[in-house]
């Protein structure tokens, strides 16, 4: 029995990992959407089903100032005696901070700041109840690992921050996690980067605050320099199953081309761990791993998650936790009761070209050949209304393909913005009322196109290379996201756009 990776596709990554009796929870990095910190659950570490996310108000989460690829960076979830906690960093609004909730499914709490340095902070409850907090930083002993020890229900910091590791020499030492298992106290690592350096390293100690000894086979997984179809694989977190086997989930990319290039972010895998004569852990086949890897000594339960319908038909009262919005949403510029089966966006002056917060609501893309398309009813009024589809990387790359209407007349627009180069590509005179606009996408590339009526074929009016939005290209720790927007380009729009219906179809 085998199972594919990764297990979730498209922009999910820095993934962490806890079980729960038979259940699994995972959360992941959002960045700058909102809400933030994606959650997952699954009964068998392969098959995930997103239940929501943990921070959804906004006291909980100030995206207002943050930049693209600002924002929440790299969480950590743990249970302890019934409690979940997670733990992240927002980087643009207090830094280091912890909610909780006896409910994975529920509320979690407002957030709890700690005065901790540092990024990708790890919660280690030992067995005596000290609670230690480790990070990484650049401290007193230059950039590496820190750690103290933090009071869980008040956030105060009890002792001062101390220098732990290094790791082995590679560049960014981050993303620690600390575990006890047998006898020993193991710290694990990323280092080289986020990026095609990517690797994962260990050391342990007889003491949670060490001192730390590495592994003499270091590192524990890597791809660098080898010929693969995934690449960057690190920022990993170990769980045992209630069998007694260990297993990591980590981030990786699925590059394309020469030289190599990815648009759909960094995404979660899985491997198995096993175990060394002298109690090191061997990630995958000695440190490697592939899209079909076997499932040994796990029980797979597809039917346990619920795949996304290829269509939204915005009947329900909330949106599907599939969805996001960029930075701190406007509540009054999207409804889904002003028109009921539609999605209304009304647009703020903020365009799609700016580190503002424009109507928004955005899925990742998860498969290199989808088809997507929605119905548009918007009929605008004023010059410098627009709305429709864009393929967004961030504020400087993105395709879009949309209604607008320019020196008093309505278009379709098809437009580019790649780096400091923007084109309105395509143009052409638009009077109907509403419109069906298509993306069709492709491992090399998008098409754009639209309909008058959904039976009918599109018309393809654009084309874009998915290269120009890859990470290599645009820079960046996000993937593309594709949206629905609306904006007044500069004032805030009379005329609201009425999304009746978003398909999303993956193709392989």
């Amino acid at each position: 029995m085998t199972y594919q990776n990764p297990i979730i596709r498209g922009f999910h990554p820095d993934p962490s990992v806890c079980r729960s009796g038979e259940d699994y929870y995972l959360v992941t990095s959002s960045f700058e959407y909102f809400p933030g910190v994606p959650l997952f659950h699954s009964k068998d570490l392969v098959n995930w089903t997103q239940i929501g996310h943990v921070l959804t108000r906004p006291e909980q989460l100030d995206l207002s100032r943050a930049p693209s690829s600002g924002g929440i960076f790299a969480p950590t979830i743990r249970e302890h005696k019934g409690t979940f906690y997670m733990i992240t960093t927002n980087i643009s609004a207090g830094g280091n901070f912890i909610v909780h909730t006896n409910d994975p499914r529920g509320e979690w709490s407002n957030p709890l700041f700690v005065d901790h340095p540092g990024i990708d902070p790890d919660l280690f409850f030992d067995e005596e109840g000290t609670v230690y907090l480790t990070s990484a930083a650049h401290g007193t002993e230059g950039p590496g690992i820190y750690q103290s020890r933090i009071d869980i229900k008040s956030g105060v910091r009890l002792s001062e921050p101390k220098f732990l590791w290094t790791g082995t020499g590679g560049q960014y030492p981050e993303a620690p996690h600390i575990y006890r298992i047998g006898n020993w106290y193991y710290l694990m690592i990323a280092e080289g980067g986020t990026e095609y350096g990517h690797m994962e390293t260990i050391a342990r100690s007889e003491r949670p605050d060490g001192p730390f000894e590495p592994c003499p086979h270091n590192p524990i997984l890597t791809h660098r320099s080898l010929m693969k179809d995934i690449h960057a694989t690190g920022h990993a977190d170990l769980v045992q199953t209630p069998e007694g086997d260990w297993w990591a989930v980590f981030l990786a990319i699925r590059p394309h081309g020469y030289p190599k290039r990815h648009h759909l972010g960094r995404e979660t895998f899985l491997a198995p761990v096993t175990w060394s004569w002298d109690d090191w852990p061997i990630i995958g086949d000695k440190g490697t791993v592939s899209e079909t890897m076997p499932a040994d000594g796990l029980v797979l339960r597809p039917e346990t998650a619920s795949e996304l319908p290829i269509r939204d038909d915005f009947d329900a009262t909330t949106l599907s936790p599939c969805w996001n919005f960029l930075r701190s949403p406007d509540e009054e510029k999207w409804s889904l009761t002003d028109r009921p089966g539609s999605l209304t966006l009304r647009g703020t002056a903020a365009t799609l070209n700016e580190t503002g917060a424009p109507a928004f609501v955005a899925r990742r893309q998860q498969h290199f050949s989808c088809r997507v398309s929605t119905n548009l009813a918007f009929a605008p009024r004023k010059d410098g209304e627009e709305a429709g589809l864009t393929v967004y990387m961030s504020e400087r790359f993105h395709y879009d393909l949309a209604v607008s209407r320019i020196a008093g007349e309505r278009k379709l627009i098809f437009r580019r913005r790649i780096g400091s180069l923007w084109k309105v590509e395509n143009e052409v005179p638009y009077p109907a009322d509403s419109v069906v606009l298509t993306i069709k996408a492709e491992r090399e590339g998008y098409s754009f196109g639209f309909s008058l009526e959904e039976k009918d074929e599109p018309f393809w009016f654009g084309q874009g290379e998915s290269s120009l939005l890859a990470t290599e290209v645009a820079g960046g720790f996000t993937g593309v996201m594709i949206a629905m927007y609306a904006t007044g380009n500069g004032s805030h729009a009379e005329t609201p756009a009425h999304f009746e219906w978003f398909d999303y179809e993956g193709m392989e």
